[in-house]
């Protein structure tokens, strides 16, 4: 029981910032409140984001109380410096404005994308793109948010959502994803930018990388491409072997385990109390579930 929500549906989102219609990193997994392994949800091309907006909507609209992980950073850094976007007049002072903004310099962009944000002459400044670095842009791994630091000492390898460039870069998840929770203002809360619902849904961000470690997966090895590996790290989660997939590959899997994990997770009350999380940071930069 936490907030005076007794969540009974634990959602793990993998999320992708591909501009397409359908990408192929969006998967979806749902776990119940008992030890089952949670369940892959399937569309029969794929998953849209528009698709996955309307799907959280409905979860809203029947007040599922359901506890939906999504696998994205919901607001870039804003502690360091004070500011987003430090010398830009018109920088956002919070991330429900930082969202609307995105929304808006992206409104052209089809699929719900977000390359609007990085045409605007004065954001552009602050991205790492291909081929093109903004002279705003810090060295090294970028910017950080504070939780992402602690991340980095809980032996993890965030990267700043400033830099675009390269596998492992998680800006245009971000991106997109502020456009979607932006799209869900008012009808699904997010935390911690919002306070624990007395009913219904919420949303958290996740790091698939820390269910993987929770479930013993070693550094260098979380991601899961075979069944066998998959139903022992379920095992590690205290959740039983998963339904055979028709294909196995790193979206799904760490869906279907981050889903697991959730389930667990949600009960810790440290979780939902991190010591470097303060009510500023909680308007501004927001937290990753389960980074402590």
């Amino acid at each position: 029981m936490i907030g005076n929500v007794r969540f009974t549906r634990f959602v793990a989102i993998d999320w992708s910032g591909q501009a397409v219609a359908r990408p192929k990193g969006l998967a979806l997994a749902i776990a119940g409140p008992d030890a089952d392994a949670p369940a892959l949800q399937t569309r029969d091309r794929g998953w849209s984001r528009a698709d996955i907006l309307d799907w959280i909507a409905d979860l809203a609209a029947q007040k599922v109380p359901a506890l939906i992980g999504i696998d994205l950073s919901p607001a870039f850094p804003f502690q360091d410096t004070g500011a987003y976007f430090p010398g830009w007049s018109d920088t956002p002072q919070d991330a429900v404005s930082l969202w609307q903004m995105v929304d808006q310099l992206c409104a052209g962009d089809a699929h719900m994308s977000g390359n609007g944000i990085v045409r605007h002459p004065e954001a552009k400044r602050h991205f790492r793109l291909h081929g093109d670095c903004g002279d705003l842009f810090l060295g090294g791994l970028g910017r950080m948010r504070v939780c992402e630091h602690a991340q980095r000492e809980m032996g993890l390898s965030p990267t700043s959502c400033f830099n675009l460039v390269g596998a492992s870069q998680v800006g245009k998840s971000s991106l997109t994803g502020m456009r979607v929770l932006h799209r869900l203002r008012g009808r699904v809360p997010v935390w911690p930018f919002d306070p624990v619902p007395e009913e219904g849904p919420l949303i958290v961000e996740i790091y698939t990388t820390i269910a993987a470690r929770a479930a013993g997966l070693r550094k260098g090895l979380s991601k899961i491409r075979d069944a066998a590996t998959l139903d022992a790290a379920l095992d590690g989660l205290n959740t039983r072997p998963h339904a055979p997939l028709t294909r196995y590959d790193d979206h799904a899997t760490d869906a279907i385990l981050t889903a697991a994990w959730l389930r667990n997770a949600h009960l810790n009350p440290s979780l939902w109390h991190p010591s470097g999380l303060t009510p500023k940071i909680a308007r501004t930069e927001g937290w990753t579930f389960g980074c402590i």
